[in-house]
């Protein structure tokens, strides 16, 4: 029997800076939270569905998993993030998936915006600095990662 080749899953990530309360020029990142012990805190992702391009995705993504809908894409990453699944999870998929390739779209959104999380997929969130980062993100590689993300989308603002 032949062995299916081994794919990464393309997926979208969103990026969301707000102004900070009374901090003129300091911007705030978006993280959510998922109800899981490792690597809970994390930006708004989801995987990228037939007929959509990462932007779309990366918007639907931030408005199923936070009840935002309304934001100014102001630009996209040339970094692309990928990693392999632990193989933990892998036992339990059926395909050959072996992990996930992230590409991510910058947004910007008012700092009045209202966050509605579900209580099941995602079960908090928290907007913080990107020196702050790293009290939420504990993996080294990631935490690095979405830091330079969001030095990158500083540069796109207006």
């Amino acid at each position: 029997m032949a062995t299916k080749k081994e794919v990464y899953r393309q997926a979208a990530s969103v990026v969301l800076l707000r102004s900070s309360i009374g901090c003129g020029k300091h911007y705030e990142v978006l993280l959510l939270h998922k109800p899981r012990k490792r690597d809970a805190w994390q930006l708004p992702q989801g995987g990228v569905e037939d007929e959509e391009d990462a932007e779309k995705a990366a918007l639907r993504e931030l408005q199923e998993e936070s009840g935002i809908s309304k934001v100014t894409v102001i630009g996209r990453s040339r970094e692309v993030y990928q990693y392999d699944f632990p193989a933990s999870y892998r036992r339990f998929r059926p395909d050959n998936v072996r992990g996930q390739r992230i590409a991510y779209v910058f947004a910007l959104v008012g700092g009045d915006v209202h966050v509605t999380v579900d209580q099941k997929e995602v079960d908090g969130f928290v907007w913080v600095s990107k020196e702050h980062l790293s009290r939420y993100i504990r993996r080294h590689a990631y935490c690095d990662f979405v830091q330079r993300l969001v030095q990158e989308a500083v540069l796109y603002l207006p």
